[in-house]
């Protein structure tokens, strides 16, 4: 998956610094950075003009060129320091335009292995859970899978199900949910909790599920953009890629964020017109992709990822590898992690 996670929502999302702050509307097209690859990436804005600057303790450490163009200094990028905040501004008339982003060192796992619900079946805890992302981790996943929905009072819960303990998650309000208890006897985690967590290393992405609501397309948009803001108050943009069956969501992250990374689950679109949309790969069933074989070569010509769900047994992990997909998502990430090593 591409290395880039970017926001730029037309929204409220400006940050208060004390001082008159316009509305934000900034974001980076790629949030990391190596040893070997310190530039980092260039500042996209919407509607606004013009040279921003950095401020604040860590701005020394950076340059940002005439073209806004993002780097880090080469003695930095080698430092043990995981990340680093930027503050970046632009004087627009007596407001300033403030942003914060963080800039991560890339330490991420670079295999094809996405730990479906996280890493829960062997380990015997509950999928969904801070325990399965905590264990994806440890395993050494390229990625691990999870799944949003958001309560009656909107506020963005991680479940698979859009019900849970006979609970329509949308019909609940967030009160009642926290107070439910999985089965290892965590909390039903919120995304705020889940996101906190994963953003605590710097090795495992956390490939997001927009669930398609059971209460229709306007529910779904208003999800989407209320997990988007989500990733961007808590500076997790490096860490989230996202998926969704429902493609006009695909396209709405898309039209909120051009640099975000979004693959489509569905099946039902060719390469050729998930590339004409400025999606970034297909992530289809295993059934698809062995009736439509040519869709894997064809993708990966258009420059698009090719991720398969959700492989269990061995001969059909073993037969999605010859063919090169470049992820495989999978309730068995030990078994498949034996396998490409």
């Amino acid at each position: 998956m591409a290395n880039v996670w970017t926001i730029s929502l037309g929204l409220a999302f400006a940050a208060s610094f004390g001082t008159a702050t316009a509305q934000s509307n900034l974001s980076l097209t790629n949030y990391t950075y190596s040893p070997s690859r310190t530039t980092v990436g260039s500042i996209r804005t919407v509607n606004l003009a013009g040279r921003f600057k950095l401020v604040g303790p860590n701005a020394s450490l950076f340059k940002l060129d005439k073209n806004n163009q993002l780097s880090i200094r080469p003695d930095v990028a080698k430092a043990s320091a995981p990340w680093y905040d930027l503050v970046f501004e632009r004087k627009a008339g007596r407001s300033s335009i403030r942003d914060t982003f963080r800039i991560v060192k890339d330490e991420f796992v670079h295999n094809q292995v996405i730990a479906h619900r996280g890493a829960w079946k062997k380990l015997g805890t509950s999928e969904n859970s801070l325990a399965s992302l905590q264990n994806a981790i440890k395993l050494g996943c390229m990625g691990s899978e999870f799944d949003v929905h958001m309560s009656a009072d909107s506020v963005l819960f991680v479940n698979h199900d859009a019900h849970i303990q006979g609970l329509a998650i949308e019909k609940t309000p967030s009160a009642e949910l926290k107070k439910l208890k999985l089965s290892n006897g965590e909390s039903l985690p919120t995304l705020e909790a889940y996101l906190t967590e994963g953003i605590k290393q710097n090795h495992t992405r956390l490939i997001l599920e927009i669930k398609t609501s059971t209460l229709g397309k306007e529910r779904s948009m208003a999800l989407t953009e209320r997990i988007l803001r989500m990733v961007h108050r808590l500076k997790a943009q490096a860490w989230v890629d996202y998926i969704a069956f429902d493609y006009d969501v695909c396209k709405k992250v898309k039209e909120l964020n051009p640099d975000a990374t979004v693959t489509y689950l569905n099946g039902d679109k060719s390469p050729e017109q998930l590339a004409a949309d400025h999606v970034d790969g297909l992530d289809y069933h295993f059934s698809v992709l062995k009736k439509n074989e040519g869709w894997i070569s064809d993708a990966q010509q258009r420059k698009l990822t090719v991720n398969v769900w959700t492989v269990n047994d061995q001969d059909s992990l073993r037969w999605f590898l010859e063919r090169h997909v470049n992820f495989i998502t999978t309730n068995e990430p030990e078994l498949l992690l034996g396998m490409i090593e």
